[in-house]
Parts: C-alpha cells; sequence; structure tokens
C-alpha cells in the first residue's frame, strides 16, 4: 500500500530510469576533482573539529562526495548491480582509508590537542543518529531520483554528517583515546549504513530496472547479509539510546534537587559535580560548616528527587566556624568575606520584604479608590495570632479602612463586597477588615 502510494505520488517527477543510472553511478567514482575535494574535505573537517567551529565542520559536510559511493552501493544491491557494487565498496574503502589517515596525521601534528564539543558530539551514537541517517538517506536519494532536485542534497549532507565522524575517529587514533575512535568510527558507520539502506528501499519502491540475472538462492542470501548488517548495527545504538535517556532524567533530576539545597543551615552551595554514568553527584559548600546531621539531612533529601541510588558527596570547600580554622588565613578570609556578602544579601531581601508588605495598603487604595470614591486612606499589616497558652501561633491580616461622609459612608452590603475582594485580592481567609471615619 505504501509503496503504490509513493509511486503514484512521485512518479510524474521521477527521472528517467538511465539517467538515474548513469548518475548514481558517476557520483560514486572518485577521480580527478572529486579526489581532490574529499581531500579538501578531510582537512577542512578536521580542522573544524580541531578549532571547535561548526560553521567549518558544516562547510566540510557540505562539500564532502562520500554519499555518493554509499548511495552507489544501495542502488546496486537493489537493482543487483554487482559491478556497480564492488566499484562503489571499493571507492567507498578508499575514501574511509584517506580519511582516516589524513585526519590522524592532522591530529598527530597539531598543537591542539583539546577534545573540544564539536568533536565530543560526534564520539556518542545512539538510536536517534540511526533515523537521522535513515530518513536523511531516504529523503537524499528521494532528491536524486526525482527531476526537481531542489536544495535537498546538501541539507542531507549536513544532517547525516559523514565526513566529521570519520575524522573524529581519526583524533581518537592520533592521541591513543580509542573510545573516542570507536565511538566515532560507529556514528560513521551508522550513517554509512542506514544511508545505504534507504538507498535500497526507495530503489525498490520506484522499481528501477534490475541490471543483471540472478539466481533466487542468491537474492535470499543477499537479504539475509542485509538483515545482519542491520540488526549489528542497529541494536548497540537502541542500548546508547537508552543510556542517553537515563542520563538526561539523571541530569534533571540533579537539578531540581540542587535547586531545593542551595542555601541549608547558614551554608550556601558554591558549586556541584555531576557524573551522570557513574550516578555521583559532589556538593562543595561554603559559609557555615555543615554537620553530620546537616549531611544526612540532605542526602535524605535527595530521595525525594528520584536520586536514591545515586553517590552523594559532601564537601566543605571553606567555613567560618571557629573550630575551622585551620585552614590558610586568605582562604579564611575568602570565606569570611563571601558569608559576609552572603548575609548583607539575606538582610537586603528582608528589608525589601518588609517595605514591600508596608506599600500594600497604598496599593490597595489605589485599587479600591476608584470603585469608593469615599475611602480617603488605607493600612495594611500583619501581626502574629496566638491561639493558646501552647504558643500555637497563626498570621492575621489586617486592613484599616477610613472613609469620609461625602458621597456617604459604606453601608453594610458594600462593607461586604469590599470585605470579599479583599479576601481574594490578599489571597488568605484569614483576614480582619476594621473601619474608621474622618
Amino acid at each position: 500500500m505504501v509503496r503504490r502510494l509513493l509511486h503514484f505520488d512521485l512518479i510524474k517527477e521521477l527521472e528517467d530510469y538511465d539517467t538515474i543510472h548513469t548518475e548514481i553511478q558517476n557520483d560514486a567514482v572518485f577521480k580527478g576533482t572529486k579526489l581532490w575535494i574529499l581531500a579538501f574535505a578531510i582537512v577542512i573537517a578536521s580542522i573544524g573539529l580541531n578549532t571547535n567551529s561548526p560553521a567549518v565542520v558544516i562547510g566540510a559536510m557540505l562539500i564532502s562526495p562520500l554519499m555518493g559511493p554509499i548511495n552507489g552501493m544501495g542502488y546496486s544491491i537493489a537493482t543487483y548491480d554487482f559491478r556497480l557494487f564492488r566499484m562503489s565498496l571499493r571507492n567507498f574503502g578508499f575514501a574511509v582509508v584517506a580519511g582516516l589517515i589524513t585526519s590522524t596525521i592532522y591530529f598527530a601534528v597539531s598543537p591542539v590537542s583539546t577534545a573540544h564539543s564539536e568533536l565530543l558530539a560526534r564520539t556518542r551514537p545512539t538510536i536517534y543518529d540511526v533515523l537521522i541517517a535513515l530518513f536523511g538517506g531516504l529523503a537524499g536519494i528521494v532528491a536524486i531520483s526525482s527531476k526537481l532536485k531542489g536544495n535537498v542534497i546538501p541539507g542531507v549532507a549536513i544532517a547525516t554528517a559523514l565526513m566529521p565522524p570519520l575524522c573524529t575517529a581519526g583524533y581518537g587514533l592520533a592521541t591513543a583515546q580509542f573510545s573516542y575512535f570507536f565511538g566515532a568510527f560507529y556514528l560513521f558507520t551508522i550513517n554509512s549504513v542506514f544511508i545505504g539502506i534507504s538507498s535500497v528501499v526507495i530503489s525498490q519502491v520506484f522499481k528501477f530496472p534490475i541490471r543483471s540475472i540472478v539466481d533466487p538462492s542468491r537474492i535470499k542470501r543477499i537479504n539475509q547479509y542485509i538483515t545482519l548488517i542491520i540488526l549489528i548495527t542497529l541494536i548497540p545504538s537502541i542500548y546508547f539510546g537508552y543510556q542517553l535517556v537515563q542520563e538526561e532524567k539523571f541530569n534533571k533530576n540533579v537539578d531540581r534537587f540542587v535547586k531545593s539545597i542551595t542555601v541549608y543551615e547558614g551554608a550556601y552551595l558554591l558549586r556541584n559535580e555531576t557524573s551522570p554514568s557513574a550516578k555521583t553527584i559532589k556538593l562543595v559548600y561554603g559559609g557555615h560548616a555543615l554537620s553530620k546531621s546537616d549531611k544526612q539531612q540532605i542526602k535524605g533529601k535527595s530521595g525525594d528527587f528520584g536520586l536514591i541510588d545515586a553517590k552523594l558527596f559532601i564537601d566543605q570547600g571553606f567555613s567560618i566556624n571557629d573550630n575551622l580554622v585551620q585552614k590558610d588565613e586568605s582562604e579564611i578570609l575568602k570565606g569570611k568575606i563571601n558569608a559576609l556578602t552572603f548575609s548583607l544579601i539575606q538582610s537586603e531581601q528582608k528589608s525589601d520584604s518588609i517595605l514591600k508588605l508596608q506599600l500594600t495598603g497604598r496599593q490597595l487604595l489605589r485599587e479600591i479608590k476608584p470603585l469608593y470614591p469615599q475611602i480617603k486612606s488605607c493600612s495594611y499589616a500583619e501581626t502574629l495570632n496566638f491561639l493558646d497558652a501552647d504558643s500555637l501561633v497563626t498570621t492575621k491580616k489586617m486592613v484599616i479602612v477610613a472613609f469620609g461622609l461625602t458621597p456617604g459612608p459604606l453601608d453594610g452590603t458594600e462593607k461586604e463586597k469590599l470585605e470579599k475582594w479583599l479576601i481574594s485580592r490578599l489571597s488568605t481567609t484569614n483576614l480582619k477588615v476594621y473601619y474608621e471615619e474622618e
């Protein structure tokens, strides 16, 4: 059904079969200009990864001709054109070896050896990279097969990103960081395999003509090989994708947890370090020293955020407690300055809160005056209300309203409406309203 729908919708825009065959065959060849372009793309991608420049990396993706032999392999498998398959595989192998050797040499002689974000992003492939490669490859082969190619091919080159992971693998070899090499080369393998699979699928959907006579048993064997390659490539990516989701969940829970314990019993969080893979959290506090009981309470609180299995380490960066003066003198002074600054900020916040509370009456008057012109003034206050001798306490809110005799005092109905409005406005039911005449 899907094949019929796709075939029907795209048949009018489909290029001639012989033209498609010629184009795919030409793209699979590395000679002359394409050979030079391949060499330049390898160097550009290596420089972009080395300098952490996304623009340069994207440029390398755009000019890289690596998709040609991959589409050639997929198309040749679907049409059983084994001569084209051997040629595509040979050229693809040459491009891979050339990319690894060139990028390894570049990173071996480069004075910059730091693994930046552009490089690290290519070392941990997941199931999402499989989906990107699959749908990117589908878009690419459909564009090649269509008369209306537009700007799809450059977009596919950026989305599927063949050259950067290959050069990242070269970085792993040059720096003897084999986890980087295997991760990046696995990403390159994912992209290559699923772009090729996309070519096989679309070639069969469009019923590209078979180019040779093939024994049915050989067709069955080829399909088995394809299935095996897909499974070998796909299964690890599912596992890595699951790990990625779990780590994202862990980081989200840690962020929520850290926000809840930024300030604790006079100590304040200086920094936190998280390792999702090891499920460890390290907290470094400054200010007042945390007791053993305080640390236990913080660890207990982590369970409220889904971090029961996490290993929590709590360190004291510096303390202003008298019994911890064994630290370096400058460090103690730094601690005192930070603690004083922290206390000052708390005092300012408290002062601002008191001032805001005092000005609430003015804001209420501004809102009430247009409704009740006879009201001349309004005061607002909060006080403690003691319920019994055992000092059970609640907070009582009070509003004092003074009104003149013109245009007339407030009657009972108006007072009731005003009190209901004040209860809603102040979001409380524990309110007492007093009336005065001026």
